[in-house]
């Protein structure tokens, strides 16, 4: 008897126990599913948060105050904030940091605004951001239309805006031609367009098209008693002189903040070319409880599979009987029911994969991650399903191939 006798036996024998065949599964497929789905989830969000992340660039770091950063949480325990980073400091920072670099100084405003145009509004749900003419480089954006903030503009404090995509959409009808040069409100305060930034795209980078950036200086101006910490950003010439920048920034700091030899560091310098690594080690212990929950899902499918292997053999003793006595081999009735075990958890696998890949990409298209094909873990995930159909079918095909032909002949 061949392998492909085998297997066409096997799905005669799902066909003939259909309704258990497909609980069991359906089982299978969910562990599958669960594996499948929300690695491939992860994998897409890492990879679309890579690729933001990536627009920064391997030569750029910020400056936060501690316990701000993505490492602002320890088991469960987030430590004690450092004191804010104050607009004289990150003035002073930007004056005294000499290291052939482009400091930027940022702070966000509010993220509940309300922007109008004429008879158009927005929902109140639009991010202000103060900035200074150097920061659209450092931060990734581009524009789109229009241009940048001049160093006059930006000292001066002159309402002037740049404008992302969804205020473009809301307000100026999607016409981006006719957002330049006009006068936009946010509260009472009057602004002119200078500039429109190109689209970040949705999911993760959404709020980067719901955008509003003004001079800093400006920001103060009307929203001082409001603004909260200051934020840092240094664009480095050298990705290779990144290392002696940081030292260089961190001395820099340190006396701005009038630290003492014997003070930690109350602020935090993060790199852009490690947020990714952060982000990937957060994620390692999701992985790891995905496929433990996978694993507990599988091993309660494969009781019911060996349940169902159990009653197959019982049902067959006559059948397993008259197969011996025309020449069948034990070793033959083995392989027989391994192989009838072995395809009913391919087909269930294969059925969590087509599930997995379909939740996990739908995921991936609202974060605004890519479609993937995560091969490692289909490969897992079917790897995984022949072990447990070996394991769950072992004990029922000894079993079989134990029955005396005689007595399995005269069984009812």
């Amino acid at each position: 008897m061949n392998y492909g006798e085998n297997i066409r036996i096997a799905l005669r024998g799902v066909r003939s126990n259909l309704l258990r065949s497909i609980l069991t599964m359906c089982v299978i497929g969910i562990g599958i599913m669960a594996l499948v789905g929300i690695l491939t989830a992860l994998d897409s969000i890492m990879g679309s948060l890579s690729d933001n992340f990536s627009i920064m660039g391997a030569n750029t770091f910020n400056i936060v105050r501690k316990g701000d950063g993505i490492r602002g949480s320890h088991r469960g325990k987030r430590p004690k904030k450092g004191p804010e980073i104050s607009f004289e400091q990150a003035m002073q920072f930007k004056d005294r940091y000499q290291y052939p670099a482009n400091p930027s100084v940022s702070t966000l405003v509010t993220r509940d605004a309300t922007i109008k145009y004429q008879t158009e509004k927005t929902n109140p749900n639009v991010r202000i951001q103060g900035v200074d003419e150097n920061y659209l480089s450092i931060a990734g954006y581009d524009i789109d239309l229009g241009r940048n903030f001049s160093p006059t503009e930006v000292e001066n404090g002159r309402n002037v805006a740049i404008i992302g995509k969804d205020i473009i959409k809301k307000v100026f009808n999607n016409k981006k031609r006719n957002a330049v040069d006009k006068l936009i409100s946010i509260g009472s305060v009057k602004y002119k367009v200078i500039g429109v930034l190109e689209s970040k795209g949705s999911g993760f980078n959404s709020a980067s098209d719901r955008l509003v950036l003004i001079p800093i200086i400006t920001a103060r101006r009307y929203f001082g008693s409001t603004l909260g910490t200051y934020s840092l950003a240094v664009n480095v010439n050298q990705a290779a002189n990144m290392e002696t920048a940081v030292s260089e920034a961190t001395g820099t700091f340190r006396g701005v903040r009038k630290l003492r030899l014997s003070e930690d560091d109350d602020f935090e310098i993060i790199k852009s070319d490690s947020l990714v690594s952060i982000l990937s080690d957060s994620t390692r212990q999701i992985r790891l409880a995905t496929i433990f929950i996978a694993l507990i899902t599988l091993f309660g499918a494969a009781i019911g599979l060996m349940n169902i292997m159990l009653v197959s053999v019982t049902e067959r003793t006559r059948e397993i009987g008259i197969r011996k006595s025309l020449g069948a081999s034990r070793q033959n009735v083995l392989i027989q029911f391994l192989t009838e075990a072995v395809v009913i958890c391919q087909l269930g696998g294969l059925l969590g994969i087509i599930m997995g890949l379909i939740m996990g990409n739908f995921v991936s298209f609202i974060t605004g991650g890519s479609f993937i094909i995560p091969w490692v873990w289909m490969i897992l995930g079917i790897t995984l399903c022949f072990f447990i159909g070996i394991v769950s079918g072992l004990y029922p095909a000894l079993k079989a191939a134990r029955l005396d032909p005689i007595e399995s002949l005269r069984y009812e």
